[in-house]
């Protein structure tokens, strides 16, 4: 397989508001694996649909790479076809229909060469440990995430594309199916970019491509290649910054300096003149030559400052801001000391076996477990969702449930819109300031959620 780079050139976009995402972005993502980092919401899934074609820039354009095939996030609840999840629902119709006797020539081309593909399916589920009766005509609602996304990537080998581009491809994956994924990308021989937040994942990877504010910028190896790299190059950024600092400080007080001595001079300048007994148009052509000397030492001083300023503006520009921890309230000290109490309780759907467990106000707890196993089903039964098949589950506090779906976000309704009819009783300064301490600043809180990134591309 031959892979061309996939190029942008001067590429802009910007979002319906007129806020620009990046700006004159000029790159070429070479046909390794890459991963693709940056800030939430900086833009990456943005990137990764104009990579992909899906999507056009405000400007400038995207070439190369061959038939390139975007894997992008999974969220909410799936729909459709377990096949149109893999992303093959269209081949497999076609398949069907010239099965049945119809030799229309779109269908031809559209299963190309892969006649075996409903072959390769059935083996790459088995593969992966999907439930053996799986069909590609069944709903994708009876996925959990974890099965929906490997149903998706499995559309993504099968494909035949030149260039993957995968989109959060290890989210809502267990520890089996990740490390699965990992081995699957080393085997893939065409072009990848892939965006992820997963460590060990972007560790793999032959280059980590960085897009903020500034562009896009490569840094070679893996991703603790790509954190030392980045440590040694923001300790540099913030060094030149606090040498701009200080020499804008220098700068400050030698202005402060030098218009004191002219005021001084000045005034010494007027009491000479009132003393001396020299004819008045001299005095006025001295006055006239003192202040003309002055007022180009005062725009000397006044240029050296600005450049000043714009050195401490350029060298701030180059630092990353901290990023601020959310504080969350404590537990009230008259809450239940118990929590949550499981009896011989019988999840509704997932494992059979049944539950016991008394978790304490106080202690954590993780739920692993492989996809499909119940997880999320336990947790909605814990939030009072669902109702368990048999047992007891009795839940000594309120209980509030982020599901992997993000069921309760509505796409018409702002983050702040949602914020506040989760909690009524709370003044809107302090909600705002929650979304804040996320990174949500006063403009993304009013937009819809269906527009803002998955993580916050």
């Amino acid at each position: 397989m031959t892979t061309h780079p996939l190029t942008l050139e001067r590429v802009t976009c910007r979002l319906p508001d007129g806020r620009a995402l990046f700006t004159d972005l000029c790159f070429t993502f070479d046909p390794i694996a890459t991963g693709l980092v940056g800030a939430n919401g900086v833009g990456k899934s943005v990137l990764a649909r104009v990579l992909a074609g899906t999507q056009a820039p405000t400007s400038g354009r995207c070439h190369g790479g061959g038939r390139v095939l975007l894997l992008p996030a999974l969220s909410g609840v799936p729909q459709g076809r377990v096949a149109d999840l893999a992303g093959v629902g269209d081949v497999l119709d076609a398949l069907d229909r010239i099965g049945a006797g119809q030799v229309d020539i779109e269908d031809f081309n559209r299963v190309g060469e892969r006649w075996d593909l409903r072959e390769q399916l059935r083996l790459q589920w088995q593969r992966a440990g999907l439930p053996a009766d799986l069909q590609p005509e069944d709903p994708a609602a009876r996925l959990s995430g974890g099965q929906a996304m490997q149903v998706a990537l499995s559309g993504a080998w099968a494909s035949g594309a030149d260039w993957l581009i995968l989109d959060e491809p290890s989210n809502h994956l267990d520890a089996r199916r990740r490390a699965q994924l990992r081995h699957a990308l080393q085997r893939w021989r065409g072009g990848l970019l892939v965006i992820s937040h997963d460590r060990e994942l972007l560790g793999q990877m032959a280059c980590i491509v960085e897009l903020d504010a500034h562009g896009l910028q490569r840094f070679g190896g893996g991703y603790t290649d790509y954190v030392h790299a980045k440590a040694a190059h923001e300790a540099a950024a913030q060094a030149q910054l606090d040498h701009a600092r200080q020499q804008h400080r220098q700068q400050q007080r030698h202005a402060r300096a030098l218009h004191e001595r002219a005021q001084q001079r000045q005034s010494r300048g007027a009491r000479s003149a009132r003393d001396a007994n020299q004819a008045p148009i001299l005095l006025g052509l001295q006055k006239q030559r003192a202040q003309a000397s002055a007022g180009r030492h005062a725009q000397l001083q006044a240029q050296r400052l600005a450049d000043s300023a714009d050195r401490l503006r350029d060298a701030s520009a180059g630092v990353t801001p901290s990023t601020q921890l959310v504080a969350f309230a404590p537990p009230s000290p008259h809450a239940s000391q118990q929590v949550v109490r499981l009896q011989g309780m019988q999840l509704p759907h997932g494992c059979r076996a049944p539950l016991d467990l008394i978790l304490q106000r106080g202690q954590r707890l993780a739920v692993v477990g492989d996809n499909g196993s119940g997880k999320s089903t336990l947790l909605r039964v814990l939030a009072g969702q669902l109702a368990p098949r048999a047992g007891s589950c009795d839940i000594g506090v309120p209980a509030a449930l982020l599901d992997q779906a993000l069921v309760t976000l509505h796409a018409g309704s702002s983050a702040l819109a949602t914020l506040q009819a989760a909690c009524p009783a709370t003044p809107i300064a302090e909600l705002r300031t929650r979304l804040a301490l996320l990174g949500l600043d006063a403009a993304r809180i009013e937009r819809t959620s269906a527009t803002l990134a998955p993580a916050s591309g």
